[in-house]
């Protein structure tokens, strides 16, 4: 239903409200506050090899693929029913694409430096 990156009380790169489903609108004020708890143990546990969370609410999951040692994270959210196999490979491949352009961006970022 709707994709983002995201940290606490910031949601970094997201689609407009006008492009989520409109049941995920209904929703997205809890769903939203659930979330900022949610970072509060990826920033406590991220440095020490958090990788993964979901949560469960109402009728819908939300599924963080966590960048390493930040408080970020790439999130998901679908029906509480949908079959998560295939969309956890394409998350966890997403998220492995993200880190590289990080990556990228803090080579880039010391070689100006330099």
């Amino acid at each position: 239903l709707a994709c983002m990156v995201a940290r606490r009380n910031m949601i970094s790169v997201m689609p407009s409200g006008e492009g989520f489903k409109p049941e995920v609108n209904q929703i997205w004020d809890v769903i939203k506050r659930a979330m900022d708890d949610v970072f509060t143990v990826i920033r406590e546990y991220s440095g020490a090899g958090l990788g993964e969370m979901e949560f469960r609410l109402q009728d819908y999951e939300v599924l963080f693929y966590i960048f390493p040692d930040t408080e970020n994270a790439l999130v998901a959210i679908v029906p509480a029913l949908a079959n998560k196999g295939l969309l956890e490979v394409e998350m966890e491949n997403a998220r492995r694409e993200i880190l590289k352009s990080m990556n990228i961006s803090e080579k880039e970022k010391l070689l100006a430096t330099v």
